[in-house]
């Protein structure tokens, strides 16, 4: 059965800002405030990213003002002045033909808002970020009905076709199947459609 076909690109945001390796503490915090983002990518070359230079980043200067105590490393960021010496590198990032539920892992794994959006030699292609990621669940429920009829249901063995509805996103799949084992197929599949908020079972089996 095919999964849904959204991936990172299909809910990517194409226009990026993005700093080079030399820009400087308050033109980043500048660029942070001036367009809401929590993070931002560092490039060289024609587009490489090498690194991201987050609001974590820059809150060492402000964190370690006064004191020596503290991770090295962190306390290093606090005398930084450039992004090449402020950024998190290598940079976490995610290729635009990953599909949205691996771009939701790294973003859990890594404990990251945003991610850079790279081509396969790292080139910058756009960011991806978890309300990005949530589009998915803005869904007209008679689209994800629709494509769950065709792309899951579509495919199963059966003689009558099940009766699939969907309601803020719930879907119910009501029906007959030829054989038991077919259900966490069924439900499995149908959880993995974009926009699926929770799936209800009113099925019997011959």
């Amino acid at each position: 059965m095919p999964e849904s076909p959204y991936t990172v690109s299909d809910v990517m945001t194409h226009t990026v800002v993005a700093v080079g390796s030399e820009a400087s503490f308050k033109e980043i915090a500048e660029l942070l405030d001036q367009w809401k983002v929590s993070a931002l990518p560092v490039l060289v070359g024609e587009g490489r990213v090498v690194g991201v230079v987050s609001e974590a980043d820059l809150m060492a200067k402000e964190e370690f003002r006064d004191t020596e105590e503290g991770d090295p490393a962190e306390r290093h960021k606090a005398g930084a002045v450039i992004a090449s010496e402020l950024m998190s590198t290598p940079a976490v990032t995610v290729h635009a033909d990953a599909s949205l539920a691996e771009a939701a892992r790294i973003m859990a794994r890594r404990h990251v808002k945003r991610l850079p959006v790279v081509d396969g030699v790292g080139l910058l292609q756009g960011v991806v970020s978890r309300s990005d990621l949530l589009k998915v669940f803005l869904r007209d429920d008679e689209e994800i009905a629709e494509e769950i009829r065709h792309s899951v249901l579509g495919h199963l063995p059966v003689t009558s076709p099940l009766t699939v509805s969907v309601s803020e996103g719930v879907v119910t799949l009501e029906g007959a199947l030829p054989d038991r084992v077919l259900m966490p197929v069924v439900a499995r599949a149908v959880r993995a459609v974009e926009g699926v908020v929770d799936i209800r079972l009113d099925l019997t089996h011959r």
